[in-house]
């Protein structure tokens, strides 16, 4: 499915305007929307390409800047040790709240966009994956895909390293596709022992993978990229957000007869 050109979109929060990147294709009609969270990178190379498969395959995907209140806007950050570290240290000067209402206003731009049919997943990697694991605690995620979340089981997220993601989780109420790799030295195996016995407990709908990859096996940059495992991933997730969120109503192109869909 081919796709618009990227818009871009700066959506209103209480600590400023907040950059977002919006893929969807150029095919008329309405699509699910997904919230794609990036890498304390932001917005590379890497996750606009991720947004663009995605969106290939009949999503509205918005991908916002996560630390906005600190960077100019378009700011992405190297994947090299400076931009690491700059986004480390962010990824715990931002207010826990800021991030929880980063995700509301995202979420509530793709259910009121006249291309988005307002059935809504989230997907995130890295932090992206401890982000899209909060906002899949909004009510109206049906669906989310974490990969390799960080700090989930040391409540390390935000100002003063002491979320409660962990606590939070019987909020959540759509599905749940945890993907994580078994050498990534970040979510030890003790760390998803928790995470999983955590999500036992409270009941929620989830599936668990995991892989024989390193941190960061998804990103399509670096030597610890597996192109196999990625594949395998995002067959994985775009299975639960076809089975959650529904193909849309993509319109036949001019010619067609009223009211046809071609699914």
């Amino acid at each position: 499915m081919t796709l618009r050109e990227t818009e871009t979109v700066d959506l209103p929060t209480p600590t400023g305007p907040m950059r977002t990147y919006i893929f969807r294709p150029a095919a008329p009609g309405r699509y699910p929307g997904i919230l794609l969270y990036s890498e304390i990178f932001q917005v590379t190379g890497p996750i606009r390409r991720t947004a663009a498969l995605l969106a290939g395959h009949g999503f509205v995907v918005a991908v916002p800047e996560i630390y906005h209140e600190f960077e100019p806007a378009g700011t992405v950050l190297a994947y090299d040790q400076a931009g690491a570290d700059r986004g480390n240290a962010l990824k715990t000067t931002k207010e826990l709240a800021s991030y929880d209402a980063d995700a509301r206003a995202v979420l509530a731009f793709l259910k009121g966009a006249p291309y988005c049919t307002g059935r809504l997943g989230t997907l995130g990697i890295c932090i992206g994956g401890h982000l899209a694991f909060r906002a899949a605690m909004n009510p109206e995620v049906l669906a989310a895909t974490c990969f390799y979340a960080t700090d989930i089981h040391k409540r390390g997220l935000g100002r003063g390293m002491n979320d409660n993601s962990l606590d939070r989780i019987p909020e959540i109420q759509g599905e749940l596709l945890m993907i994580w790799g078994r050498q990534d030295p970040h979510v030890p195996l003790e760390g998803r022992l928790k995470v999983h016995a955590a999500l036992d407990a409270a009941g929620t709908r989830f599936t668990w993978h995991e892989f024989n990859g390193a941190h960061a096996f998804l990103r399509d940059e670096g030597h610890r990229y597996d192109p196999e495992l990625a594949l395998q991933s995002y067959g994985l997730a775009l299975a639960l957000f076809r089975r959650k969120l529904g193909e849309g109503d993509l319109l036949e192109s001019a010619g067609a007869g009223a009211g046809e869909t071609r699914h």
